[in-house]
């Protein structure tokens, strides 16, 4: 859960930092980067309750694995987009994942260990904490190197993807425990 979680923060901060600077170049979108904030948070703000409404529907893990493809469907789509729609479409989704994604999974790791799970949440944050200083710093060098922001993103979906495959191993090992 703790490299998950890893994968989580990578994909949070690299669109955390990055998002706008990426939209503003648009030139729809230009001279107009608080309104992506503006947009990510309208998103942000009911998030923790349609996840939860989710989570109760198909189970945590699932909607867990659901949030993280929409996340990486918003990190991915400026790679393969100019389109203001689709880049917008891309805030709306990383808004609507990240609030998603740190309440499911603290939900779960408090489940788990429901005798101490302050001390299990803080080993999982420490994950994510890692992430949040190495994501922009790779990000910033390979934008540097590259003049855009693309690589970095595919870097990110990669690692999201890898996130996506530890929750799935998490699902089959908590069917065996079960069984």
């Amino acid at each position: 859960m703790i490299a998950t979680y890893f994968c989580a923060g990578f994909g949070f901060v690299t669109s955390a930092t990055f998002i706008v600077a990426i939209l503003v170049k648009l030139p729809l979108l230009a001279g107009k980067g608080s309104w992506v904030w503006v947009i990510v948070g309208l998103a942000a703000a009911p998030s923790g309750f349609v996840w939860d409404r989710v989570a109760n529907a198909l189970g945590r893990m699932h909607a867990l694995m659901i949030a993280y493809g929409l996340q990486i469907i918003s990190i991915i789509l400026p790679v393969f987009s100019d389109s203001p729609a689709l880049n917008v479409l891309g805030a709306l989704l990383f808004g609507a994942t990240f609030v998603g994604i740190v309440s499911l999974t603290l939900a779960l790791v408090g489940r788990h260990f429901p005798a101490n799970p302050s001390k299990a949440m803080a080993r999982i944050t420490l994950g994510y904490g890692v992430a949040q200083i190495a994501a922009p710093a790779m990000g910033g060098m390979i934008a540097r190197a590259t003049g855009s922001y693309a690589d970095a993103l595919a870097v990110t979906t990669v690692i999201l993807t890898a996130g996506v495959v530890l929750l799935q191993l998490l699902i089959r090992e908590e069917r065996k425990t079960k069984a």
